[in-house]
């Protein structure tokens, strides 16, 4: 059995028609079908039926696809692992995050990792949790930065860092000039909020029914940067990591006491997933980088 027939019997099984089916992989009808009816002579069993007007698979066929579909993705681990150069002159890597970690976590990772490994390509997609979870499930992604409530049980989990949350305003915000307030005070802000499709905005929720606050949320956003553009041009405060404000001069985090509002950073793989050598290098520099003492910056100084 070669990896053609694997690769045009899962064509048919997803397009239902040997003539789309054969239009998709550029090779005749003819030969798809027989190609098919080699694989079914080999099997020892029917794995279409061909007798409606749509193709569909036989219960046979249903089992074998379900197999088929994790061979084809183990092959190609294993093309990945062979062409996977252990010096990292080439290569991939393909990271998912979640919004709110761009601007002061993957931006100084990513360059110094590119500084480090000029060559080898980046993907970096921004995505809810769940889809992350998903698509590392489906092997799109190498690793996924997010939080510690992971969904499903084939996903592990490796903590980064612990992260505070921050009530932030402008500089002329009534607030601006306190470095910490008590967080009943929340019931008297009103605020603008990443919208409820984010991580973000449902521990902010949890934490203010845990403490009994409620907030004026005037306005939402779906974006993070469109939430920092309303702070900056409005007196609306809003709750977001206060490294935000790291390298953002007319933005000001001020501490919420005595609970702080924090959550845990985390990478996810899928558990038992091949890691090429630049998911490697790119979790051991993201842990150096989260280290409280040992920053990204000067550990790229010692190399």
């Amino acid at each position: 059995m070669l990896l053609r027939h694997i690769n045009y019997f899962l064509a048919v099984a997803e397009y239902r028609s040997f003539t789309r089916a054969a239009t998709s992989l550029y090779v005749s009808q003819p030969a798809l079908s027989q190609q098919i009816k080699q694989l079914e002579e080999q099997l020892g069993c029917q794995l279409f039926d061909r007798s409606g007007r749509s193709v569909r698979l036989t219960d046979a066929g249903e089992m074998y696809a379900r197999y088929a579909r994790n061979a084809l993705q183990d092959l190609q681990e294993g093309k990945r692992a062979i062409n996977d150069v252990k010096n990292l002159s080439s290569g991939e890597l393909r990271i998912a995050i979640t919004p709110t970690f761009t601007t002061y976590l993957i931006g100084p990772l990513i360059k110094v990792f590119h500084e480090r490994y000029p060559k080898v390509t980046l993907s970096v997609k921004e995505m809810s949790q769940e889809q992350m979870e998903q698509r590392l499930l489906d092997d799109e992604f190498d690793v996924g930065i997010a939080f510690e409530n992971v969904h499903s049980a084939d996903i592990e989990s490796q903590t980064l860092l612990v992260e505070t949350l921050a009530l932030v305003v402008r500089k002329d915000h009534p607030l601006a000039q306190e470095s910490v307030v008590n967080l009943q005070i929340l019931n008297q802000q009103s605020m603008v909020l990443l919208s409820n499709e984010f991580a973000t905005r449902e521990q902010i929720e949890r934490y203010c029914r845990q403490h009994q606050v409620q907030p004026k949320v005037l306005m939402e956003a779906n974006s993070l940067s469109a939430v920092i553009e309303i702070v900056r041009n409005t007196q609306l405060a809003t709750l977001l990591p206060s490294n935000i404000t790291g390298e953002r001069d007319e933005l000001v985090a001020i501490t919420l006491t005595p609970s702080l509002l924090q959550r845990t950073a985390v990478l996810l793989q899928r558990k038992g997933a091949y890691q090429t050598a630049a998911a490697k290098a790119f979790i051991t520099l993201a842990n150096q980088h989260c280290q409280p003492d040992n920053s990204v910056e000067s550990d790229s100084e010692q190399h």
